[in-house]
């Protein structure tokens, strides 16, 4: 690991400096945790995001000396470029995840009466759309080893009213597309894809944002392709992506681009993608290939090691996930297995021994803006009383708030460093797992 130990000898071996699994993969030979007086096994931080280039403020600065500071070429040439990478026919660059999620809701007329079906571990903008046009959220609730919506519970969340199915690849995993699109089909229900999280993920060999209705990516600061904020809708369906297009830019038709004068389309508003951004996103693209692939190797590799470790479970990608996008190491904690040790103290003891980690999302059908929402004047004057105080009880999530308090996240930017940052991860757990009991007491 990152004292000169390697994965064999992590799997079969064990030295009084480093961690070992023995027989039955129980944890020997491990130092004290740091919250037991230990030494840290880390004590630098991990590579800073986002990476910032000389072509980056190049870009930008190009845009601002031309004065072109409106939609224009770098965001038409980003949108032709996204599109190729993603093995789509058409892509519309608006000004964030949250507003191509809206944006597709709005092309396809959702509003008030229309149900939307959504999963409950995401990030809030996957309901927040919804909410925005007055559609109810109905949630689906989470299968715990993919931390992605559960195919098996969906048909069953499904009524006359269901507008939309919005499926979300959390954390750059995919969900199942295979079964969640066939039920869609059966029902005639459009399946708007959250790829916000999953650039280059892929479901059997193509691209996740490829396959639905419409597929919505997110360029804020912190994904895996950044320009600040910013965000694109892909389809291979024309009609769609100028609904989309129209939705997002008063009206405006796709193949007049920002030149009509021409106001058709009903509902929409302006989401466009500033030419900053286009730029930016031009520039970052250069390296989004070289990084997805020192991603997967060493999450790969952290995967490897992690399932050897009792009560630690990466996780688990559905069959038809050819690559995951990994903006998201995500696994979970079986306190049973760490004999008592919960999330939140495993989440401590690993913080003391220097690797950076996140408790995750909390369960999304409890928060309290939708409660707040729900119970609006605009919503009660909808849905009526009884449908708003029993909303609750419909969209109880069990397996999901499970997941919730078992979730353990490592940042994509983790996994940008040298292999021997993964065996630190390793033997800081490993320590945690082995001196579990005694951590339980700390």
């Amino acid at each position: 690991m990152s004292r000169g130990i390697n994965r064999r000898r992590f799997v079969t071996g064990s030295t009084s400096a480093a961690v070992a699994l023995g027989l039955g993969g129980v944890v020997r030979g491990a130092p004290k945790p740091a919250l037991l007086g230990g030494s840290p096994v880390r004590r630098k931080g991990y590579p800073s995001w986002p990476i910032v280039t000389e072509s980056d403020a190049e870009a930008v600065i190009e845009v601002v000396r031309a004065g072109r500071w409106y939609r224009n070429r770098s965001v038409q040439e980003f949108e032709r470029k996204y599109a190729a990478l993603n093995q789509a026919k058409y892509c519309v660059a608006c000004s964030s995840g949250t507003s191509a999620l809206y944006s597709s809701l709005g092309a396809l007329e959702v509003g008030p009466g229309d149900e939307v079906i959504v999963p409950p571990y995401t990030f809030m903008a996957t309901v927040t759309v919804v909410l925005q046009h007055y559609a109810m959220p109905v949630f689906v609730d989470s299968d715990r080893e993919t931390f992605l919506m559960d195919p098996a519970r969906l048909e069953a969340a499904i009524t006359d009213r269901t507008a939309a199915i919005v499926p979300v690849h959390i954390g750059g995993s995919v969900a199942d597309l295979d079964r969640i699109l066939a039920i869609a089909d059966k029902h005639k229900i459009p399946v708007i894809g959250d790829a916000c999280q999953a650039h280059l993920a892929e479901w059997r060999g193509r691209s996740a944002g490829s396959w639905a209705t419409t597929g919505c990516y997110s360029f804020q600061r912190s994904k895996n392709l950044p320009s600040g904020e910013g965000g694109a809708i892909l389809t291979n369906d024309e009609a769609m992506a100028d609904k989309c297009y129209a939705f997002h830019n008063c009206c405006r038709r796709l193949a007049s681009w920002s030149t009509s004068t021409e106001y058709t389309g009903g509902r929409n508003t302006n989401l466009r993608m500033t030419e900053f951004q286009g730029a930016l996103l031009l520039s970052q693209m250069e390296k989004i290939e070289e990084r997805a692939k020192l991603r997967t190797a060493n999450a790969e590799y952290l995967s490897s090691m992690l399932r050897q470790i009792p009560g630690v479970m990466p996780a688990r990608m559905y069959d038809g996930c050819t690559r995951n996008a990994y903006h998201l190491y995500m696994f979970r904690i079986d306190s049973q297995a760490l004999g008592g040790l919960s999330r939140d103290q495993f989440v401590r003891a690993l913080r003391a021994e220097g690797i950076p980690c996140s408790t995750g999302y909390h369960p999304l059908n409890k928060a309290r803006f939708i409660d707040d929402a729900l119970h609006s004047r605009g919503y009660l004057r909808v849905y009526g009383k009884k449908a708003v105080d029993t909303w609750a009880e419909r969209n109880e999530c069990p397996e999901n708030d499970k997941l919730c308090e078992e979730a353990v996240w490592f940042s994509q930017r983790m996994l940008l460093g040298p292999r021997s940052d993964m065996d630190e991860i390793a033997e800081a757990i490993g320590k945690i797992q082995a001196h579990a009991t005694a951590l339980v007491r700390a």
